[in-house]
């Protein structure tokens, strides 16, 4: 007999759900052949069987919550597949008569065997049923002019129940406060319109806006480190590394994939890394791993439409840049009125150890830079 066990789970994960058993009691099972789904607060993974055999038993059922090291299911590893069914098969006792056959009545069935010329009359009289209509004097649950006021009671899943911990946390722990500025996006869409297709040419891979921001905010930081720390305890820790987290909406909730060492990446190399979580976020091949730490998150609402929003901390962090919808608007440009394709930005940041005056030069970092990109070949 061996154990199939609940996992190590990843950094603080400590707790999963399960989500869903890909095999039932008496399945045969091969090493390495997954067996059930776990959910956890971050991701969902499958739990293969480290022995071949039959599954014998299965100790958690569907939408059990396990801790690392529990039993899920014992595997047999002394067990034979089924013996192969016998192709005889036996008569059915219902069975269907030959044509010339006579049909005895069944005791203690008391109905006679009808005829052409003797078919017993019909009574009128009708049994009420077991599930008969209620008289129209009864109480009727009260309805809308659109129809039943109905409800449903669903379980919030562990990732749900994960974001909303931490979220509420967010608030209560950090001092959180939000500026914001815009940013006119003539030069960046200029230079995209202009490189688009030699760059998709060359690198594989389209050229977004993103990638200009993750290299902006990652020149804002080296010039305001506080937003690249964490508080531990009663000491303030300085990141000398840039892992960029991208928030990506996915089905089951916010997931925060970080891009390693971002500074280090060519804009190819950001947009390639932005495009792969995007792709795995969708189709749930995320790995703890992909989510671990980070550094400084950047989320993206304007691709949902969001024009304006307070980005909330993504703890431990203490800074989170927020991007919004590109809008064409009217903005003054050396005494004249234009119309410009613009960005609202936003930083939330804990005012615990980053203050006002180094958040809003921040943000004005990062809007001189995406102005005008060339600054950031500069910065290499």
């Amino acid at each position: 007999m061996s154990n199939i066990v609940v996992p190590e789970l990843g950094e603080s994960v400590v707790e999963a759900r399960v989500a869903r058993w890909l095999k039932k009691t008496g399945d045969r099972v091969e090493v390495g052949e997954p067996v059930v789904e776990l959910e956890t607060e971050k991701i969902d993974l499958e739990v293969s069987a480290e022995k071949s055999g039959v599954i014998a038993s299965i100790a958690r059922q569907e939408g059990d919550d396990v801790k690392i090291g529990e039993l899920l299911a014992v595997v047999d590893e002394t067990s034979l597949p089924s013996a192969p069914v016998s192709n005889k098969i036996a008569p059915a006792s219902g069975a269907i008569a030959p044509a010339n056959s006579k049909v005895a009545p069944t005791p203690p069935s008391n109905v006679a065997p009808t005829s052409p010329s003797s078919v017993a009359p019909t009574s009128n009289k009708i049994a009420p049923a077991s599930g008969a209509i209620a008289p129209t004097s009864s109480k009727v649950a009260p309805t809308s002019p659109s129809g039943p006021r109905t409800e449903e009671r669903v379980r919030m899943t562990k990732r749900r129940q994960t974001i909303a911990r931490r979220l509420v946390e967010a608030q209560h722990t950090a001092a959180m406060l939000t500026t914001f500025n815009d940013v006119d996006m003539t030069a960046v869409m200029s230079l995209r319109e202009r490189r688009k297709d030699a760059f998709k040419k060359e690198f594989g891979v389209g050229l977004g806006i993103v990638s200009f921001f993750v290299k902006a905010a990652i020149a804002a930081l080296r010039a305001f480190p506080a937003l690249n720390a964490e508080i531990q305890g009663d000491e303030i820790v300085f990141k000398r590394y840039y892992d960029i987290g991208v928030a990506v909406g996915a089905e089951g909730g916010l997931v925060v994939p970080v891009i390693r060492d971002a500074d280090t990446l060519s804009f190819a190399q950001v947009e390639r890394a932005i495009r792969d979580v995007a792709q795995r976020a969708g189709d749930g091949t995320l790995t703890l791993e992909d989510l671990r730490g980070g550094t400084f998150t950047i989320t993206n609402g304007g691709v949902f439409g969001s024009l304006l929003s307070t980005p909330i901390l993504n703890p431990p962090q203490v800074g989170i840049l927020g991007l919004h919808k590109i809008q064409d608007r009217a903005v003054p440009v050396n005494g004249q009125v234009v119309i410009r394709p613009m960005m609202y930005v936003a930083l939330s940041y804990d005012h615990r150890i980053v203050d006002g005056r180094e958040a809003v030069q921040f943000l004005a970092k990062v809007k001189d830079y995406v102005e005008d990109p060339a600054g950031l070949l500069l910065e290499g």
